[in-house]
């Protein structure tokens, strides 16, 4: 794969870079700065990115059927404008929890929203376990709880055929699989298909391409990794020049490019110095494979 090309594309510095989606009607790249309370949009024409503030920690976007977007804020699950900047809050879940937000979330081939919830963290990838569950925001803007004791929320997607849900939950160091029910949205039969080797460390993002392939974002691994889900064998690695890859994407005309995000948080001046692109986007391409357009909220 000596075709296989790298570019930090932009060198925003993110805090914590994460669910880098791509927005095919406005050619440009959705992504989140959690800690650093922002949802941005990076241009590929012009390369300029556009920054919109909000009050709390903001984990994941996703596009919206009606227009805009919806993201995942703090504990709430919220509806963005992007021209009027304006935020609304839909519903909020962990009532009862003090410590907790949103992490990872994406939408369904139904166009209901799933995200997940995990404890504030003491330092990176550091924080109290089991505090954390997995929920959906279903198109009539009610939420199901599919269930709890989860450390680290994180990457999901569904198989090409819509009939499986893969899904991440950090700190198992695992790649799961549910059986999923397109029609009601329901997950059962859990089991592991991928343990990460040492080297690979903490599975973040994920996403999936035209083959049924998923490829994984391995926080403090510095690369991207593409999985069999069948023969949970790993297929392929591609390294990047950064440690803390946090989630991955196709976007571009056809799909065919990746777009990968990466966290600063945590590192101290000499190994920022070491990584200058830390928390910067990364474009890949030459993969050989495409991936699908994200699907939309339905509500």
């Amino acid at each position: 794969m000596s075709s296989v090309r790298i570019e930090c594309v932009a060198k925003e510095g993110y805090r914590i870079g994460e669910s880098p989606v791509w927005d095919e009607k406005e050619g440009a790249l959705l992504c989140v700065d959690i800690t650093g309370r922002k949802v941005c949009r990076w241009n590929p024409l012009t390369g300029e990115t556009q920054a919109i503030p909000v009050d709390a920690p903001v984990s994941s976007v996703a596009l919206r059927k009606s227009g805009d977007y919806v993201i995942t804020l703090g504990t709430r699950f919220a509806a963005l404008k992007w021209k009027e900047e304006l935020v609304t809050t839909i519903t909020q879940v962990d009532k009862d929890k003090a410590n907790t937000r949103f992490n990872d979330g994406k939408v369904d081939p139904a166009g209901r929203y799933f995200a997940g919830t995990m404890a504030e963290e003491i330092r990176p990838a550091v924080l109290e376990r089991h505090q954390g569950s997995l929920y959906t925001l279903l198109p009539d803007l009610s939420v199901v709880k599919h269930f709890d004791q989860v450390d680290i929320s994180n990457g999901l997607d569904w198989s090409l055929d819509h009939r499986i849900f893969f899904y991440i939950d950090s700190l198992s160091y695992s790649v799961d699989a549910f059986d999923y029910d397109l029609q009601t949205g329901k997950i059962g039969n859990r089991r592991s298909i991928y343990k990460l080797e040492k080297e690979e460390s903490i599975p973040d993002g994920m996403c999936i391409d035209t083959e049924g392939k998923l490829w994984v974002a391995c926080y403090d691994g510095g690369r991207v990794i593409r999985l069999d889900p069948e023969t949970g064998k790993r297929l392929q690695t591609v390294k990047l020049p950064v440690d803390k890859t946090t989630s991955c994407c196709f976007g571009g005309k056809d799909y065919s490019e990746m777009y990968v995000t990466s966290a600063s948080d945590g590192m101290d001046k000499e190994w920022l110095s070491r990584q200058p692109q830390a928390g910067g986007i990364f474009k890949i391409t030459g993969l050989g494979v495409k991936g699908i357009p994200p699907y939309q909220f339905a509500g």
